[in-house]
């Protein structure tokens, strides 16, 4: 069974050299390519939920999710503390670029042999920037001749046609081959009345082997684009502590997003200044061309690995985002003034008047909401990481040594331009409105009401262009003798950033609202008064260091042939990237930050478990506790419920204790985990009053289970994920539910080499809210929320050859 074929295999991710993992004191966990076409995931974010100890915020987007670990902040965007990898490198250096997340690069299909992860431990010192831990993605590589071609659609709630194939073998006697890919179509999880969905995914490695080794090339080209859901209406009623969340008449968010057929593409303002277009339809768009060489070779008893990759990356990102979210008679009067109208400004009833505003769609509801064009245009990336490893004979016990260096250049230009804009909800036939004072006069241009985010914020345009150069020398000891275990290992990361910034923020007049005549009618509408320019001969720099030394040691012994006990002590750290180019911390002169500790957030984790194993059950229990500082910004809602930027600074505290099992006889199969999280900020520098509140989205209590029946020619099984309440936001008022997803399967085996199959996520359609703009319930209950998708059924026909 799935289930069963992982327990005794030889880890490799996050570790010096591959060993059985009970003489190994890390906490891991490793998910097969069956057991990941059998969960049946519409999203990466789908399949990492099922993995102990991680935490997921995914709302169906095909990636932008947000990811953290045994109670590590997840104050910001992506994976901050957790590096995805990609056959045993980055996948880019930093998880947390607002404009291109890994899981925008990395998709789960036919090419995938196994997704492995590490949770603390010796992560901190064996890769950079990933101090939580390490998810690795590992390829095939042609050592089973053989391919098959899948074909799957959606049948409920799912329009996607999706292709995948793969197949691999020898080419000869020493070499061989995998290739496989994907293409996919259609409006997804959530129909917006267009197509949501374009493009795939094509991976060729070539594996030469050796009587002491092998050379690998590798190669992908990935250009797709997705869907893209941001916070949407919903109506809460109740108290703070005990809140029940319901959706509003015509837009429900499981199914609805705030973007619709009816969106237009938009101008904006762009560098010094240019009009740029936003195609709001597009959701994300993300490209990536990467070649890689592997190589490992065994020399005079040493073991010399070399992993190299170059890729070319670039992202785009079209959404909408409500900022103001009220009635619309209420949004009408706050910036039209009394008697002001909407009109329709987008789809078939465009230059309709709205007659009766506190009825429209049957909600009443419109927002004042900002329209973003963003992306990195360009994020090259190279990595390389070179080891050397060997095992001494030394008191009777095996003592391995490595040493490395890892050497990275990130290249990242990041863009972020805003419009505002009035809309309605009204699922897919939402629309941009007009708005017209009670004298006549038209305050906007096609629904934009500015072309900034002005007036409601200081926060203006931004574009920044930046290198990161990385080098990371590392070691390790391992020491092991009969039942015992011991070892250590160290990393001295070091970086160099240099680059240029625009931005209000910067200070002067790098960035100014002036009229300008995006149209070019040679007449200047109201919204175009307002229009944020950013000045390309003004840039402030960016121009520092950071070092920070990273360590891990651990013992395990193993008790018996089938029990072991570990502790584990580490420290490591995670370079700040995007989330301090805009703030205080870098000197708009000099480029530079008052001290080099202020361009990295420190780490130190504890850690203390069990293992056991026999053929058919293995269970492992572990504690952890986790001291974090971090420095940040999040998006939330202030005291008027307006959309804002927050910085801030502080220290975190987490504790717990982290299960996961299996267990398998005869036909049937069970993997299940769970991790309790007591999570505390310390301190914060900037709100005081916090201090001793728990982190917002941290639940007390995550638990995973997958049974699995197999029959043969018909298995059949479920994927259950039960998230604990938690709070909306630091200030720990408004509690979001806790929820559980239930995913199941049914696999149909009709000939040899067909494999007929449904899968359902999310069955029962749980409303699980991921995240809410507001700190409390406001007076008329509507707040901007995130919700999981809901029900979607699909089906697939497999031809394995």
């Amino acid at each position: 069974m799935p289930a069963a074929k992982s327990k005794k295999a030889v880890f490799s991710t996050g570790v010096a050299k591959g060993r059985d993992l009970l003489d190994s004191a890390i906490s891991t966990s490793a998910i097969d390519e069956d057991r990941i076409q059998e969960i049946g995931a519409r999203t990466l974010g789908e399949v990492l939920r099922t993995v102990p100890g991680i935490r997921v915020e995914d709302t169906g987007n095909g990636g932008y999710a947000n990811y953290t670990i045994r109670g590590l902040p997840l104050a910001g965007l992506g994976s901050k503390f957790l590096q995805f990898q990609e056959d045993g490198l980055p996948v880019l250096e930093f998880g947390d670029l607002a404009q291109l997340q890994p899981d925008m690069l990395i998709h789960a299909d036919l090419n995938l042999s196994r997704i492995e992860s590490i949770r603390g431990g010796s992560a901190s010192t064996f890769a950079s920037n990933s101090p939580g831990g390490v998810i690795n993605f590992i390829s095939k590589t042609g050592e089973d001749e053989g391919g098959s071609i899948q074909l799957s659609t959606g049948l409920v709630h799912l329009d996607r046609k999706r292709g995948d194939f793969e197949y691999g073998g020898r080419l000869s006697t020493n070499l061989r081959f995998h290739l496989g890919g994907y293409y996919q179509t259609g409006a997804g999880t959530r129909d917006a009345g267009a197509s949501a969905f374009h493009g795939g995914q094509v991976k060729l490695n070539i594996t030469r082997d050796f009587a002491n080794g092998y050379v690998r090339v590798y190669a992908k080209v990935l250009d797709d684009r997705e869907a893209f859901f941001t916070t949407g209406p919903m109506r809460v009623t109740g108290t703070d502590a005990n809140p029940t969340f319901n959706t509003i008449a015509n837009f429900d968010p499981r199914v609805n997003n705030t973007i619709s057929k009816n969106m237009p593409n938009v101008l904006s303002v762009g560098v010094d200044p240019k009009v740029v277009r936003t195609e709001l339809a597009q959701g994300w768009h993300a490209k990536s061309a990467a070649l890689g060489l592997e190589a490992k070779f065994d020399i005079a008893s040493w073991t010399f690995v070399n992993r190299m990759r170059y890729s070319s990356n670039a992202s785009a990102v079209g959404g909408s985002q409500p900022v103001i979210l009220t009635s619309a008679p209420v949004l009408a009067a706050m910036f039209g003034g009394p008697g002001a109208q909407f009109s329709y400004a987008t789809g078939p009833n465009a230059g309709r008047p709205v007659t009766n505003p506190a009825t429209l769609n049957g909600n009443g509801l419109a927002s004042f909401s900002s329209i973003n064009n963003m992306g990195a245009p360009k994020a090259d990336y190279f990595v390389n990481d070179f080891r050397a490893s060997r095992v001494w004979n030394v008191g009777g016990g095996d003592l391995t040594t490595t040493g490395g260096v890892y050497k990275a250049y990130q290249k990242l230009t990041a863009k972020l331009f805003m419009d505002t804009a009035f809309q309605d909800f009204a699922g897919p036939d939402s629309a941009l409105l007009d708005l017209t004072t009670a004298g006549g006069t038209k305050l906007t241009q096609g629904g934009i009401a500015a072309f900034s985010i002005w007036p409601i914020t200081v926060l203006g345009n931004r574009y920044f262009d930046a290198d990161y150069d990385i080098t990371a020398p590392y070691g390790s000891l391992n020491f092991h003798t009969g039942r015992l275990s011991v070892g250590g290992s160290v990393r001295y990361d070091s970086g160099r950033v240099k680059g240029q910034r625009y931005g209000i923020e910067m200070g002067g007049n790098r960035t100014r609202w002036m009229p300008f005549d995006i149209n070019g009618d040679g007449v200047i509408s109201p919204p175009e008064r307002w229009a944020d320019g950013i000045r390309a001969d003004q840039p402030a720099p960016m121009d520092y260091a950071y070092h920070y030394l990273s360590y891990s040691i651990g013992v395990n012994f193993r008790v018996s042939q089938n029990f072991a006990a570990f502790a584990r002590y580490s420290k490591g750290g995670r370079a700040l990237a995007e989330t301090i180019v805009f703030t205080p911390t870098l000197d708009p002169v000099t480029g530079k930050p008052a001290s080099s500790k202020d361009t990295y957030n420190p780490v130190r984790q504890a850690e203390a478990g069990v293992k056991f194993r026999t053929e058919a059950l293995t269970l492992n229990l572990t504690g952890f506790v986790a001291n974090t500082a971090e420095q940040n910004f999040q998006v939330n809602a202030d005291a008027n419920g307006v959309l804002t930027l927050v910085p801030f600074s502080r220290s975190y505290r987490a504790y717990g204790a982290e299960f996961e099992g299996s267990y398998a006889h005869g036909p049937f199969s069970i993997t299940a985990a769970a991790t309790y999280t007591h999570a505390e900020i310390k301190s914060d520098n900037t709100d005081a009053t916090i201090a001793g509140n728990t982190p917002r989205h941290q639940p007390k209590l995550i638990m995973q289970a997958m049974p699995v029946v197999d029959l043969g020619a018909v298995s059949f099984g479920s994927s259950v994920v039960y998230t604990g309440s938690s709070y909306a936001q630091d200030v720990n008022k408004l509690k979001m539910p806790a929820f559980t997803t239930v995913n199941a399967f049914v696999e149909y085996r009709p000939v040899d080499r067909i494999t007929l199959s449904v899968n359902g996520s999310n069955l029962f359609n749980a409303l699980g809210v991921t995240e809410v703009t507001q700190a409390s319930i406001p007076a008329d209950g509507i707040v901007s929320a995130r919700v999981m998708n809901g029900r979607t059924v699909a089906a697939a026909i497999r031809f394995n050859f």
